[in-house]
């Protein structure tokens, strides 16, 4: 996903004022000074509910098997030390996923790729797939991928990197002229619960019907898939979300059967990057498939949210921006996934951030510790 200028972002005094006195020179990888990068040895909190580990900048401007190790816009855990990255594609290089390893500190490195092809065996290209969202199911032998430019979620499998199959995604959620959608603010998440019978497809964006509120708060749907990991799926619900005003939806990931994650990020040129992390209430989710323009819908059909933390408020922790950010430490962060428990009954949440295959921007790992109850 590109960057996209809010309609309104608030930005404060201090943030417009920050010099960033670091020097390209510095050391650009910053690791928890504990084993494992567990709570109490952090940097220090971003929040009471949130403390930040370590970041690693490894994996910028990096090649791998001669594609360029960038635009990662998705991460999805395959076990406690590895995940994958789907890459946010440009037009004249192959749909992909990298193999990640994941060391303590956070250390990060890549070590194997996977081609994404269409059931003929030909390559995707950024033309016709533009990865945003990313779910491996259980067994690792298929993934899910959504592709924001239609939208689509696409089944692939590991091993040859084919298409399978596709999931029904409803008329009016298709890029407009075709249906409501705007081009760039469909699928940009995608997330499953443990034994992948839910999924959650998240809007970045509202449907020209929902549009947005008074106060800058887009009305976006969450779309609630069922069915059966490596089978079919069907739409068994749609919920409504707030973004902060001037905020976007960018990423899920399922806490339990009553709690997602939520990311929302946002770009002002000449400031820099909003990204904030919340918790989200499925408790009473009400579903709002019946209503054709959520601004006709009561305040409480929005799911409720809770801020966990504000990457801004996060310690700088020795990290070089290449252009203005409210904290050094920022970037475009589009990719998020929950791993497992840490001590003091904190989870491990991963970061990663997408540098739109562009000199300004970083492709960013960070691990935090965070409280979710």
């Amino acid at each position: 996903m590109r960057w996209k200028t809010p309609l309104a972002t608030a930005v404060t005094l201090a943030a417009l004022t920050i010099t960033l006195t670091a020097s390209a020179g510095q050391a650009v990888e910053r690791a928890a000074s504990v084993e494992g990068g567990h709570p109490g040895g952090g940097l220090g909190a971003c929040s009471p509910d949130a403390e930040f580990l370590g970041f690693s900048d490894s994996l910028d401007k990096t090649t791998f098997e001669g594609l360029p190790v960038a635009g990662l816009s998705a991460l999805a855990l395959t076990g406690p030390r590895s995940g994958l990255a789907l890459v946010d594609n440009v037009l004249t290089t192959p749909a992909r996923v990298f193999d990640l390893t994941i060391g303590r500190g956070p250390t990060v490195s890549v070590d194997g790729v996977t081609i994404l092809r269409r059931p003929d065996g030909t390559p995707y290209t950024g033309a016709d797939f533009d990865g945003e969202g990313l779910v491996v199911e259980p067994g690792r032998r298929t993934i899910l991928a959504t592709s924001e430019r239609e939208p689509s979620i696409r089944r692939f499998r590991l091993s040859d990197g084919k298409e399978i199959a596709s999931l029904p995604v409803p008329a009016r959620f298709q890029v407009t002229p075709a249906g409501q959608a705007a081009v760039n603010q469909t699928f940009e998440s995608l997330t499953a619960d443990r034994d992948g019978s839910t999924l959650y497809a998240g809007m970045e964006g509202p449907l020209s019907a929902d549009g947005t509120d008074a106060n800058g708060s887009s009305r976006n749907r969450i779309i609630r898939y069922a069915g059966l990991p490596g089978h079919g799926y069907r739409v068994a619900a749609q919920y409504a979300y707030k973004p902060d005003p001037g905020l976007s939806l960018v990423e899920l990931a399922v806490v339990d059967r009553n709690e997602l994650i939520s990311m929302e990020r946002t770009f002002t040129p000449g400031v820099g990057n909003t990204v904030r992390v919340f918790t989200v209430s499925l408790r009473l989710a009400a579903d709002v498939t019946g209503f054709e323009s959520l601004a006709d819908a009561p305040e409480k059909v929005f799911l409720q949210k809770k801020l966990v933390f504000d990457l801004v408020d996060c310690p700088p922790s020795g990290a070089v921006a290449k252009q203005p950010q409210p904290n050094p430490l920022l970037d475009n962060v589009e990719a998020l996934a929950l791993g497992g428990w840490l001590p003091g009954g904190r989870r491990q949440l991963y970061l990663l951030s997408d540098d739109n295959n562009g000199a300004t921007q970083i492709t960013r790992f960070y691990s935090l510790a965070v409280d979710l109850h």
